[in-house]
């Protein structure tokens, strides 16, 4: 076991169960629901220092620059690969195994979920180590959490016999989907763990299984990997062939079909954040049972959480409520159906509504924007531009914009003309002219952002040149 664990993150998905905080263009794994840091990087913070390789993140194209600056903040260093689109957790995990065998076909790799809770990583380590032995001895490993109550927000591991060995593994005999509130009773009684969704396996082992039980799958995604690119610090799979590979989940492809899995029965406090009630069990509590993050009072409520980062959210004489408030959104459930938010994010969806994908702020590789106002021909945002940051040479058909410097130092281009723009000062651009805006200095960069024009989408940008390679 002198070999270093190679943590593969898995960082992508919506979360729309946790909407209206969560949404397609930044998903829970993003946000630090206790304060402090983001369930990536607690994940990522986790699998950080001895007995660990750099990580290698798997996540999608829109999320590539989100992810990076995580990292950044959190001092790590690793290998950030991009999917062209979702397949499921199977294509994903795959690709990551192929990419780190090709370096050390020894390797041990250590799946994860970016956006699942394990606040005791003394114990969370306890288990990966028994993990280590029983994957070191060619066991494709998960990690099966002890129950504390009959959820049925989980899927469920039935152990089977015991193995040989020190690392107190178990075979499989059956992974069941998410019961109804009887049947989890009975599983949580007769010895059920839940499926935690985290494994642990020899990289080549993994992929030898996959040839023989999904060769298709296995065959399209490695020669993704084979392919793939270079762009800036991420590692692009090729979408061609990997656009090929089926779409499915590991458990489904490998976990239920293999000879070779194992399940640790595991202690570690554990939840997959899949729900605002999830949300709450975590939170620190009040005597009354309440819980908050940002601004919040209650008054006769017992049982309740507000998420109110950005007003004050006042809740009076309710029991088992979650209040959630964005600057567009309030969403008022009931604790105990929390989960039926995901069906209520598939009504806005299908109804054309914006809010289920993005939020007023937007985040972009130099900084982000925040619309303030909009009317019929004019709108206004508040942009942020990092030290360094850099946006498109870029003009607009259609509008024509008006920047006013708040703090900092803004470089301005407009066509043959650069100006240091302070603050308290402003700029014009015409519309047509070619511009762009940076950062030359060491603090942030914040401005107002008068548009003003018959269109004002995010798609009139005729893009020349972008140290970001976007297009």
């Amino acid at each position: 076991m002198t070999n270093l664990i190679v943590p593969v993150v898995l960082c992508g998905g919506a979360g729309s169960r946790l909407w209206p905080a969560s949404r397609e263009t930044y998903p829970k794994q993003l946000f630090a629901f206790g304060g402090g840091r983001s369930l990536l990087q607690e994940t990522l913070a986790r699998v950080t220092g001895a007995g660990f390789a750099p990580p290698v993140i798997v996540t999608g194209n829109d999320y590539r620059f989100l992810v990076a600056e995580q990292m950044r903040a959190l001092g790590a260093k690793g290998e950030i690969i991009l999917e062209p689109m979702r397949r499921d957790s199977c294509a994903a995990i795959a690709a990551a195994a192929a990419h780190v065998a090709a370096q050390n076909p020894d390797a041990l790799i250590l799946v994860l979920a970016a956006d699942h809770a394990i606040p005791d990583t003394t114990r969370f380590m306890t288990d990966v180590r028994r993990g280590q032995l029983a994957a070191s001895a060619g066991r494709i490993v998960t990690f099966g959490v002890r129950p504390t109550g009959s959820a049925t927000g989980y899927g469920y591991i039935r152990p089977g016999a015991r193995l040989e060995g020190d690392a107190g593994a178990h075979e499989i005999a059956a992974f069941v989907e998410k019961p109804d509130a009887e049947t989890a009773a009975r599983y949580v009684a007769e010895g059920y763990l839940w499926n935690s969704g985290n494994f642990l396996f020899p990289a080549r082992l993994f992929l030898d299984e996959l040839a023989r039980l999904e060769p298709e799958l296995y065959k399209n995604v490695a020669a993704s990997v084979a392919a793939a690119k270079r762009d800036l610090d991420f590692l692009r799979l090729d979408q061609d062939t990997f656009a090929k590979a089926r779409a499915t989940s590991v458990d489904y492809a490998v976990m239920e079909r293999t000879k070779l899995a194992a399940v640790i029965p595991s202690d570690f406090p554990w939840s997959d954040i899949g729900s605002w009630s999830a949300v709450w069990e975590l939170a620190e509590k009040d005597a009354d049972g309440n819980a908050a993050q940002g601004d919040a009072v209650f008054e006769g409520s017992r049982n309740s959480y507000v998420y109110s980062p950005h007003l004050l959210t006042a809740v009076v004489g309710l029991d088992d409520v979650v209040v959630v408030t964005t600057r567009d959104s309030v969403l008022v459930v009931n604790k105990a159906k929390s989960e039926d938010v995901k069906k209520l994010v598939a009504k806005l969806t299908a109804a054309g509504r914006k809010e289920t994908i993005e939020h007023l702020r937007n985040y972009r590789p130099w900084g982000d924007y925040e619309q303030i106002d909009r009317g019929a021909r004019y709108q206004v945002k508040r942009i942020t531009v990092q030290p360094g940051g850099k946006l498109s040479l870029q003009s607009h058909f259609h509008r024509a914009e008006h920047w006013v410097v708040v703090s900092g130092t803004a470089r301005v281009t407009v066509d043959d003309k650069v100006h240091l723009i302070g603050e308290n000062q402003s700029v014009y651009i015409p519309l047509g002219a070619v511009h762009r805006m940076e950062n030359p200095g060491q603090i942030p960069l914040e401005l107002i952002e008068v548009q003003s024009g018959p269109y004002l989408g995010e798609d009139d940008i005729v893009r020349y040149e972008d140290v970001y390679n976007r297009t």
